[in-house]
Formats: C-alpha cells, structure tokens, sequence
C-alpha cells in the first residue's frame, strides 16, 4: 500500500467514526463502541476491497457484505453515505419515526445494504447462502461477513462455520471484531469465545489474526484470503472498542449508549483534530 492510499483511508475512516457520532447522537441512541471499533475494516472494504458500484448498488455480480453485528449499523451507514450510496446529510436521521436508516440494516430501504441483519448470529448464515448462491450460479463474486467477538457465543455461528468449510467456500470471509467488550462486560467474563483462532482452525477455516487499526495488516489479510482456495477464511481483528473517541476507548458502557451534546462536542473535537492532522501530513 502506498503512502498516499494509507493517508487517503485513514482520513476515510475518520470521516466514518464522525460519521457515527453523528447518527447516534441525532438519535439520542444507538451503538457507537463497535461502530468505531470497525471503523476502518468498514473504509477498507467499501473503499478498496469490494467490487461494488454506488450507482448500481444491486449489480448482479457485486461483492456482497453482510453486516452480522447489525447494531453496529450507524458505522456501515456512515461508510456507505461516504462512497456515495446516499447523502452524508442524512446520518443525523438515524432512528428517526420515517428515515431509511433505521437502528438495524433494512436492505428494502437502504441503498448498499445487502441483508438485513439484527438478531445475532444470524448474519453469518445468510451471508454462507450467498457465498454458496454464487458458487452454485458459477459467479465470480465475493461474500464478506462482519461478526462481533460476542456474537460468537451464538450457537447458529458455529453451524454456519461448518457449512462453511463442508461445502467449500473459498469465496466466503468472515471478518471478527474482536474488541474484547460487549453490553455486559468483557467477552472472556460472560461466554468466553477464546482460543477465537484455534477454534476456528478446528472448524477447517483459514485464519489470520491482525491489528484492526492497521491498513497494511488488513490489506494483507485480504489479499491472503482472496488467495485462499478450497476453504473459508476468517480474519480475526484486534481492536479497541470506540477507537478514535478518547472517552469511549474500551469502554463497555459506550455499547449502547449515545453521547449528549457536550459528550459530542468533544468526540467531534477530537475527531477533526485527528482528520487536519492527517490530511496536514
């Protein structure tokens, strides 16, 4: 990756956290923490990985992703509003009694969203149908997954993973935010998912562990998975939940929970400060 590409995402990925606190603080609810957590997974694959058109966002030979830990909607709202799927503008709408963007993706309403997700565990599933879809119609596209370390507690998560590798879906990734906190605490506390990686490897999928906050370490994670024949893959990402927002980092209370006013001044401070410094760079 060059120099000029990494500064390009990572001023992205600064406009998608604003982004988040813009949605969830317009509407006074929300779940900022894993938004900004997956920040920059969200700027790479809307940015550089996928194989989408925001003019034509049901291509029939799109890649397509799904969003398993849906209530993290107000960061692929914000990725997709940035690459020109519909106006930044409306962000602040977000739960809104009659805006499109709603507080789980609606794919009936949203332009870009492919499923619509919510209820956990079940995103994974939907998006090995498609991956299995594709290679049963001989498509050349792609099908990427975005799970929450604990949504890994769901059972149906497992079942997908096994169908997974059974039937060979080497155009399925599976991408683990493993930021290490849900609504109750820590994962390890409530239902511990670890060994992430070792599971998975008994599952049969390829897997990859990386600092999610690192450009060069996702692009290479991609790249490897693209690679990948015969299997799945699963990149399991390392991160800090509300990264970019001091008061939220790996803060279990900013799961769910939407800044006030003052508590958006000060995110969208230290937010700008963060995106003049890298644009200054």
């Amino acid at each position: 990756m060059t120099a000029t590409e990494k500064k390009q995402l990572t001023a992205t990925a600064c406009k998608v956290r604003m982004g988040v606190i813009e949605g969830t603080h317009g509407a006074k609810a929300g779940h900022p923490g894993g938004s900004l957590s997956a920040a920059d997974v969200f700027t790479y694959l809307y940015f550089k990985e996928m194989n989408i058109d925001p003019k034509n966002p049901k291509e029939e030979d799109r890649d397509r992703f799904v969003l398993s830990k849906g209530h993290t909607a107000p960061g692929l709202y914000a990725a997709l509003a940035h690459r020109g799927f519909f106006p930044v503008e409306d962000l602040p709408t977000l739960r809104h009694i009659g805006s499109y963007l709603q507080g789980h993706p609606n794919m009936n309403t949203v332009p870009g969203v492919d499923m619509s997700t919510g209820s956990l565990g079940q995103g994974i599933s939907c998006a090995a149908g498609m991956a299995l879809a594709a290679k049963h119609l001989g498509k050349s596209c792609r099908v990427y997954a975005l799970l929450g370390d604990g949504e890994l507690e769901e059972g149906q998560v497992w079942e997908a993973f096994m169908l997974a590798h059974q039937y060979k879906l080497d155009n399925l990734c599976a991408v683990i935010d493993n930021n290490g906190l849900q609504i109750d605490g820590k994962i390890d506390d409530v239902m511990s998912p670890y060994p992430i990686m070792d599971k998975l490897k008994a599952f049969g999928w390829e897997v990859v562990e990386i600092d999610g906050h690192d450009f060069d370490q996702i692009e290479s994670a991609f790249a490897r998975a693209r690679q990948t024949k015969g299997g799945p893959t699963a990149i399991v990402m390392k991160t800090t939940k509300g990264k970019g927002v001091s008061y939220m980092e790996d803060q279990a209370g900013w799961h769910g929970k939407a800044p006030n006013d003052e508590e958006y001044e000060i995110a969208m401070t230290e937010l700008r400060a963060r995106l003049a410094e890298v644009e200054g760079m």
